[in-house]
């Protein structure tokens, strides 16, 4: 990451994949009758939809460049929070939810931190922090999901 309008480019993508791609679970497990995990998937977009408008806020004055799909450099194929396809089978549980919820947050923050490791420049330094905050919240909040799932409890989201 060279600028921050390059870091924030690359957020807002991020943000947004993972928000749409939460939206689409939860219709698809909606749509099933799979209306707890519908609910976890639907809480899940609201928190990447928060984070987007607050990587979108970020960029205020800036001038964030339009990338092309293949001038993003993410560690794999797609932004790293992109939750797995498979977990779309309406037939998936609450704990394969979790698990796939969970694997795409801390993706989420391991690109983040990443970012941060790597980063020079001031201002990234100061944004990449911010957002490996923002993305362990959500890691310690899906693994107090999955804590109360193995206790027997009710998800808190469930409360």
């Amino acid at each position: 990451m060279e600028t921050v309008e390059e870091f924030l480019a690359h957020a807002i993508q991020l943000e947004r994949e993972a928000a749409d791609r939460f939206a689409h679970l939860a219709d698809a497990m909606e749509a099933s009758g799979n209306k707890e995990v519908g609910k976890l998937f639907r809480q899940l977009a609201h928190y990447s939809r928060l984070h987007l408008a607050d990587a979108r806020n970020r960029s205020g004055f800036r001038d964030i460049p339009a990338l092309n799909p293949d001038e993003f450099e993410w560690p794999d194929a797609e932004s790293p929070e992109a939750a797995a396809i498979w977990a779309a089978d309406p037939l998936v549980g609450p704990d394969e939810a979790l698990a796939t919820a969970l694997a795409a947050e801390s993706a989420g923050l391991s690109y983040y931190a990443d970012v941060l490791a790597k980063a020079t420049d001031p201002e990234i330094i100061t944004f990449a922090k911010a957002f490996v905050e923002e993305e362990s919240g959500h890691v310690a909040e899906l693994n107090r999901w999955v804590a109360a799932r193995a206790a027997g409890l009710r998800m808190p989201i469930d409360s």
